[in-house]
């Protein structure tokens, strides 16, 4: 009987102890959720009101001194009638290929390259990113004087018998010329994520394969690349989301031309925005990027639990 009585009083202090364990648990959640809470309404208000208030607006024909009306499609029905909308997605997609195949292998040479040197590697860090804090009206002063017909890059390329190549008038050249001055300002921030997974490799690895007679190549190939890979691929879905949604170099250098051969989708909306100040069809536009940027976050979401890609 008492050790019925004991084994009682036992069970209700287990319990007690189990209550007050989830009381405390709760006050803690509810804690961590006070100092979330600001957190939230900001990204609310800045960030999510603004894209449901883009949807909305996409049905509206917006007046800001008459007031809205409902338009339905109409503002979707003119951007598949605008022949503009198929030419900035054109130059969009062959923006942000030129940016893979020009711009996107250069942070990982570098990295690959400083991280062998044996001296003056954190001097040549420093240089590598310089450009990237360059600001952007120096920066395009400076490649508007070396793009120039009688500028230093057309000297160079008369001096060695390759003649005058207009960079920024000429159609075939203009997209190009953007691409190779974004890659030298922005691969600086790029490599230094790189070298920073490439010397988080154990070193260990190294001196294994040097021992069995690897070269540099092999050691890239076989090592680094493989240990990197996680990097590379999250470097790869970030920079197609942020080239798919250039405009601010196309805009300050070319402002969409010559004749339409820099005009990207997000410079449409600005122009659909600022210039013809519909902003119906400019919230429209941006809902169906809006539309495309969410399949490429879903993709790196699921290669994020695939295991593709860890950060």
């Amino acid at each position: 009987m008492m050790e019925s009585i004991e084994a009682e009083k036992l069970t209700k202090s287990n319990l007690n102890k189990s209550q007050k364990k989830r009381l405390f648990n709760g006050k803690g959640y509810l804690w961590g959720l006070l100092f979330v809470l600001p957190a939230l309404i900001i990204f609310g208000l800045f960030l999510w009101l603004p894209i449901f208030k883009g949807v909305l607006n996409s049905f509206y024909d917006v007046d800001f001194v008459k007031g809205n009306s409902f338009v339905g499609l109409a503002n979707y029905k003119t951007i598949f009638a605008d022949p503009n909308v198929l030419i900035s997605i054109k130059n969009t997609l062959y923006y942000m290929a030129l940016a893979l195949v020009i711009g996107f292998w250069v942070p990982i040479l570098f990295a690959l390259c400083i991280s062998e040197m044996r001296r003056f590697q954190g001097i040549a860090r420093v240089a590598a990113y310089l450009p990237y804090v360059v600001p952007f009206v120096v920066l395009y002063g400076v490649w508007r004087w070396l793009y120039d017909p009688v500028g230093p890059l057309n000297a160079v390329l008369k001096a060695i018998g390759i003649g005058q190549i207009n960079f920024m008038v000429d159609r075939n050249w203009s997209m190009i010329s953007i691409v190779i001055m974004e890659t030298w300002q922005s691969f600086g921030s790029a490599l230094l994520i790189y070298l920073a997974a490439i010397l988080s490799v154990p070193r260990d690895w190294y001196e294994a394969a040097e021992i069995d007679g690897a070269g540099i190549w092999h050691r890239v190939r076989y090592i680094t690349l493989p240990a990197i890979r996680n990097q590379i691929m999250l470097l790869l879905m970030l920079q197609l989301i942020a080239t798919s949604q250039g405009f601010q170099t196309q805009y300050a250098m070319l402002d969409g031309g010559p004749n339409n051969a820099t005009l990207t989708y997000a410079l449409l909306i600005i122009r659909y925005a600022f210039v013809r100040q519909d902003y119906g069809v400019a919230s429209a536009l941006g809902v169906l990027m809006f539309l495309a940027l969410s399949i490429l976050a879903i993709m790196q979401y699921r290669m994020n639990n695939k295991g593709g890609v860890q950060s």
